[in-house]
C-alpha cells in the first residue's frame, strides 16, 4: 500500500469519527446543554483518557509494532506468540489497575475535580458516572494492541473506523438508553453506559479482523505472564518508558486543566469542551495529516545526509500548516457565535450557553497557527531520533500553562485557562523554533517567506469579506427554524473558503498544480 493511500485511509477515518463526533455533540447539547450533569459527564470521559495514551495510542504503538514488525520478518508464529503474550500481559495488568480505580474513585474524583464538591450531588453524580465509563480505559488499550497488529500488516481501515464506533455507540445509547432511566441525569448516565459499551465492541470488531486476517491469538496463563514476563515483553516496557514520560506530561497538562476549571464554576467544563472540539477539528484531520506525511519524508532525507532537501520539505509542510491554520483561525474567530448557535443552540443548550462557548472558542483559536506548526516541526527532530527535546518543550509548556492559567483565573474565569493553553501553545511553536536556528539545522528559504506575505494577504481578504458576509446578513429576512441557520451558516463558511482559494491563486502564493503536487509523494519525497 503506498504511503498516500495509508495516509489517505486514516485521515478518511478520522473524518468520520469527526463528523460523526458532531452529531454527537450536537445531540449531547440538546439532552444536557451545559448543566451540572453534563460537567459531570465530561469529566467522567476524561478520567479514562486521562490513561489511555499511558496504556494505549501513541505510547504502546510507538513501541509494539516495530517490534512486532521486527517478528513479523522472523516467522509468522515468532511475530503470534509476541502479539499473544504482549496482549495478555496488557489485559491482566490493566484488569487490576481498573478494579483498584474503581474502588478509590471518590477520592480520585475529589483530586481530579475538587471544586465539584461545592455544589451539592455534583461530585457524587461524577464518581458515579466515572465507575461506568472508566472500564473503557481496559478496553481500548487492547484495541490499540490489535490496531498495531493490523497496520503492520497493512491492514488500516479497521483501526481507522475504530473511533466512529465510539461516537455511534454514543449517540446510540443516548437516543435509546434515555427514555428507560430517570431523572435529569438520565442522559448522562446514558452516554456513559455508551461509552464502556462502545469499548466492547470495538474490540469484539477488531478481534473480527485479526481473526479474518489469521492473526488470532488466545491469552496466556496469568501467572506466567505476569511473574514470568518474556524477553519481548521487557523489552517492549523499555520502549514504552520515554513515550510513558512524554505522554505523562501531556496527561499532567490535562489534569491541571480539569482541576481548575472545576473551581470555576457551573457549566464552565461544558463550555470548554465544546469549544475544544471545534478548535480540534482542523488540527485532527489537516495537522495530524501534515505531521504525518512530514515525518517519512523528513527521515529518509536526514538518515540519506540530504539536510537541503530536509530544509526544503520542512518549509513546504511550515507554509501549508501557516496557510490552513490562519485561515481555519480567522474563520473560528470571526463565525464563533454562528457556528455555535447553528451546532449547539436547542434543547438544554440555551443562549447564554452560546455566548460562553463562543469566547472560549475565539480565544482557542488564536493558539491555532501555533498549533499546526509544532505538528509540522515536531516531525523534524523525531525524524533524527531526538525524543527529549519534544519532551523538554512539553514540560515547560505545562509549567507555563499552570502558572498562566492560575494568574488569569480570578480575573477572566474559564476565558482564563482558555488563554493560558492558547498562549502556551505559541510559546511551544516558538521553543521548537529557536532550537532549530539555533542548531543551524533548519533554515527559512526565499520561496517561504514569498508565501507567507500573500497567505497572510489572503486571509486579511478572507477575513474583510466574512466580516461583510455577516453584517450583510442581518438585511436578509429571516425565517425561524434551524435549517435557515444551517443555509446561512453554510453560504459564510463556503463564501469565506472560496474567496481565501481564490485569494491563494491571485496573489500566487500557490497553484492549483502545486497544491496538488503536496499530497503527492513520488521516490520518498514531497514535491511542492
Amino acid at each position: 500500500m503506498s504511503l498516500l493511500k495509508s495516509i489517505a485511509t486514516v485521515s478518511g477515518g478520522t473524518a468520520i469519527s469527526r463528523v460523526v463526533g458532531f452529531i454527537r455533540d450536537i445531540l449531547i447539547a440538546r439532552f444536557l446543554g451545559a448543566s451540572m450533569a453534563a460537567d459531570a459527564f465530561f469529566v467522567a470521559l476524561r478520567f479514562p483518557n486521562l490513561f489511555r495514551s499511558l496504556f494505549a495510542e501513541g505510547t504502546l504503538n510507538v513501541a509494539f509494532v516495530p517490534l512486532f514488525t521486527g517478528e513479523l520478518h522472523k516467522s509468522k508464529q515468532e511475530a503470534l506468540a509476541f502479539a499473544k503474550t504482549a496482549f495478555s500481559f496488557l489485559f491482566y495488568v490493566l484488569l487490576i489497575f481498573v478494579i483498584i480505580m474503581e474502588i478509590l474513585m471518590p477520592g480520585l474524583m475529589f483530586l481530579f475535580a475538587p471544586g465539584f464538591d461545592q455544589i451539592p450531588g455534583k461530585l457524587e453524580l461524577t464518581t458515579s458516572l466515572s465507575r461506568i465509563t472508566f472500564p473503557f480505559l481496559l478496553f481500548v488499550s487492547l484495541v490499540s494492541l490489535l490496531a498495531g497488529i493490523l497496520n503492520s500488516i497493512c491492514k488500516f481501515w479497521a483501526a481507522a473506523f475504530t473511533p466512529t464506533i465510539l461516537n455511534l455507540c454514543m449517540i446510540g445509547s443516548l437516543l435509546a438508553l434515555t427514555p428507560f432511566l430517570s431523572g435529569e441525569s438520565a442522559p448522562a448516565y446514558a452516554l456513559a453506559w455508551g461509552v464502556t459499551g462502545a469499548g466492547i465492541i470495538e474490540l469484539l470488531f477488531l478481534t473480527w479482523h485479526i481473526k479474518k486476517a489469521g492473526y488470532l491469538f488466545g491469552l496466556v496463563n496469568p501467572i506466567c505472564t505476569l511473574f514470568h514476563m518474556s524477553k519481548e515483553v521487557k523489552i517492549l516496557l523499555k520502549k514504552m518508558a520515554p513515550g510513558v514520560l512524554g505522554s505523562g506530561v501531556y496527561q499532567i497538562n490535562l489534569f491541571l486543566d480539569t482541576l481548575f476549571v472545576s473551581l470555576v464554576g457551573a457549566g464552565a467544563m461544558s463550555w470548554l469542551n465544546y469549544a475544544q472540539h471545534l478548535f480540534q477539528l482542523p488540527i485532527g484531520i489537516i495537522g495530524v495529516a501534515i505531521g504525518t506525511a512530514l515525518l517519512p519524508v523528513l527521515s529518509h532525507h536526514i538518515k540519506s545526509g540530504e539536510r537541503e532537501q530536509a530544509n526544503t520539505q520542512l518549509n513546504r509542510g511550515l507554509e501549508l500548516s501557516i496557510a490552513m491554520s490562519s485561515a481555519s483561525m480567522m474563520g473560528l474567530i470571526i463565525l464563533a457565535e454562528p457556528i455555535i448557535r447553528t451546532l449547539f443552540e436547542h434543547g438544554a443548550f440555551t443562549s447564554n450557553d452560546t455566548i460562553h462557548t463562543a469566547r472560549a472558542l475565539i480565544v482557542f483559536a488564536i493558539g491555532l497557527p501555533a498549533y499546526m506548526m509544532t505538528k509540522a516541526l515536531s516531525p523534524f527532530f523525531y525524524a533524527r531520533g531526538d525524543t527529549t527535546t519534544p519532551v523538554k518543550i512539553a514540560i515547560v509548556g505545562v509549567v507555563l500553562n499552570a502558572i498562566l492559567a492560575l494568574s488569569m483565573m480570578p480575573f477572566l474565569g474559564y476565558v482564563g485557562i482558555a488563554l493560558a493553553t492558547g498562549l502556551t501553545t505559541w510559546v511551544n511553536a516558538a521553543q521548537y523554533w529557536v532550537r532549530l536556528r539555533h542548531n543551524k539545522e533548519f533554515s527559512l528559504d526565499s520561496l517561504f517567506k514569498y508565501r507567507v506575505v500573500r497567505i497572510i494577504i489572503s486571509c486579511i481578504i478572507m477575513a474583510i469579506i466574512l466580516i461583510i458576509g455577516r453584517w450583510l446578513m442581518q438585511f436578509i429576512p429571516s425565517i425561524d427554524g434551524k435549517f435557515w441557520q444551517i443555509l446561512m451558516l453554510g453560504i459564510l463558511v463556503a463564501t469565506g473558503g472560496l474567496t481565501f482559494f481564490i485569494s491563494l491563486l491571485t496573489t500566487k502564493a500557490f497553484s492549483v498544480k502545486q497544491i496538488i503536487a503536496f499530497l503527492k509523494r513520488k521516490g520518498g519525497k514531497v514535491h511542492a
